[in-house]
Parts: structure tokens; sequence; C-alpha cells
């Protein structure tokens, strides 16, 4: 069973399972999934609490000593199983699919409970992860995309009996962009701060300080959803904490060399998909946002964009003249829809 980590409150209320994996590449929410968990088995009387960390020298043995032998003293226990690498190897992978094979529906005397960072699509294709999917509750940790952080915050806030209007929540948005932790730290200070009801914008920019963590892979999906200001934004704040040029001009780089070989294999006839396999794209959402981009960007807009891409790279190198975070940032807007270079709220 599939679950999204606001979802996992009622799934405890009405059945505990005997196995959870909890994944995914935002550490609050991992967190949360993992503390929500511990706390229903308390409460069905778990009263021990077992702690395993795969690494260099550990035995998987001790994985089926512990889940399958019962306490001591005769009462239940969770088996806390981390894994902080993701890569359990050969003899874990064996190990983790058996576990999962001989895991009952719901739990008895012991409680499994799997961590793991955010995982490849690799990863996810192994029989080992197919086994816990398959048997277990697995609880998807990743942070809310750009777009739906303002409902999450506002979900948040709603929590701690608070709300705040629209333009509020984007900009708060803004500013904790990529740092769940630091946003929910300021959620709890805005608290600490009013009393329950509304907030309003001045209140909530007097109290939340800039935050953001400002990162390549938020300004890849930026460029390929047409959004300029976005692009600014990250650009300003990528350059203010002195990431290196290079990166960021590969990783620009490297999205448009990518349209320009889906559209070679568009005009030879290949489909869409086939083409966005062969260049290894199978997140969701960054093949919902290149196809997008392949609906609104014509091939010679993207020959363009390839060669200033070029000039960039000379200018990093010295042997061209130019600011490259201003051409960087041209760059970005030759590839965005007119009109999206607004402003972003509270900036």
């Amino acid at each position: 069973m599939k679950l999204a980590p606001d979802r996992l409150a009622t799934q405890l209320g009405q059945t505990l399972g005997a196995l959870y994996v909890v994944h995914g590449d935002e550490p609050l929410l991992v967190s949360e999934a993992g503390d929500a968990i511990r706390a229903a088995a308390r409460q069905q009387g778990f009263d021990e609490r077992e702690i395993l960390v795969s690494g260099p020298g550990f035995g998987w043995e001790a994985l089926f000593a512990s889940t399958g032998t019962m306490s001591l003293f005769g009462s239940r226990k969770v088996v806390d199983l981390r894994i902080p690498n993701g890569k359990p190897g050969k003899d874990g992978g064996d190990a983790l699919k058996q576990l999962a094979e001989h895991t009952p529906d719901r739990a008895e005397d012991v409680l499994t409970l799997i961590t793991l960072p955010e995982l490849d699509w690799a990863t996810r294709k192994t029989a080992w992860f197919g086994a816990l999917d398959r048997r277990g509750v697995v609880v998807e940790c990743n942070a809310p995309p750009r777009e739906q952080l303002p409902g999450w915050i506002a979900l948040r806030l709603g929590a701690q009996q608070q709300s705040a209007p629209a333009e509020a929540l984007a900009f708060i948005a803004d500013h904790v962009e990529g740092n769940l932790l630091a946003a929910h730290q300021e959620l709890r200070k805005l608290a600490l701060l009013y009393p329950a009801g509304e907030l309003s914008l001045e209140q909530i920019r007097e109290a939340v300080l800039d935050v953001a963590r400002y990162s390549v892979e938020h300004l890849r999906m930026a460029l390929l959803e047409g959004n300029a200001a976005r692009c600014s934004r990250l650009l300003e704040g990528l350059a203010g904490e002195g990431t290196a040029p290079p990166l960021v001009l590969w990783t620009l780089a490297n999205e448009v060399r990518t349209l320009a070989r889906i559209q070679s294999a568009q005009q030879r006839g290949q489909p869409v998909a086939a083409a966005m396999k062969a260049e290894r794209v199978f997140d969701d959402r960054r093949r919902n946002a290149l196809q997008r981009a392949l609906g609104r960007l014509r091939p010679g807009a993207v020959r363009a964009a390839l060669a200033h891409a070029a000039r960039i790279d000379r200018i990093i190198k010295g042997i061209a003249p130019g600011d490259v975070w201003d051409e960087c940032l041209r760059l970005c807007l030759r590839l965005c829809p007119p009109g999206t270079a607004r402003p972003a709220p509270g900036r």
C-alpha cells in the first residue's frame, strides 16, 4: 500500500500494519512519518524498540534475530531498521525480500519500520523494494513542488489554528523554498508570536526570515516550466550562495540539449515517450515539464539557446566578455514565455 504523508495518520488510526517503509528526499517529512508510526505503535502496546543501522560490517542475520524473536520481557516491540545509503547490497536485498514475504498483514508481536533516503528509479525496480512495496505500507516523503508549497503551508497553519491570505502564503513559500525544516520552524514561530486566526501579510513579513535554499534542481524545473520570475529569483539566490557558475551552466545546458535531442527524434518520426526513455527521463514531474516545453518551443529557439550556452561557457573560461549570471538569466528568458518575468511576491 502506497501512502502520501498526509494520509498516514488515517491509516494508523484504522489498522496498524506489521511493516512500514518510509523513504524520500525531505528529512522533516521522513522524521515526522517515523515519529507518527512509533507513536501509534506505543499506543497499541509496542513498548520496546530496537534500532538497527545498515552499514559496513552489518550482519543481516541481526534483522531476523530481531523480528523473529519476542522480547525477553514478553512485550511487543518495534524493530527500527535504517538504511542510510538506500543500498542494502545483495545480502541485504535478499534479507529484505525474505522479511517481506514472511510479514503478516497486521502487527502482532513485532512491527518493522524501515527508513530509506530518496530512491532512484533503478532502486525502485529491485526485487527487494518490490517485495516491500507489495507487503508493507510505503510512505514516500518528498518535498512538495513549488506550486504546491503554499497549500502545504496553509495546512500546517491550519493545524495550529491559523490562516493567511494567498499572497501571504506565496510570500512564505518564496522565503522557505527548498528548506522544509526551516519552514516548519518559521510556522511554529508564527504560532508563538500571534494568536489563532488569520494572519496578515504585514505580520508575516515581520516574522518570516529568508531561509530558502536555492538548488540547481529547482532552477532546472523553473526553466522547463517557463517561469521567468522564478528563474530570476533562483539565479540571484544561487549567485548569493556562491554556487559555482559551471554547475549552473551545466544544469541549464543539459536541459536545452535534452530538448534538442527529443525534438530531433520527433523530426525523425520517433514517439516522444521513446525519445524520453532514450534520454533516461523517468521522473514524472520532469517528463511532464519537458512535454510542456516541447509544446511551446520551436527547434530554432532551442538551437539558439544551445549557441547561447556555448557563449556562456566561453565567458566562464575567460575567452569571451560578459557577466556569467546576467547571461544565464538571458538564456532562461529565451526559453520562457513572454510576460512571465514578473517580480516574485515579497522580493
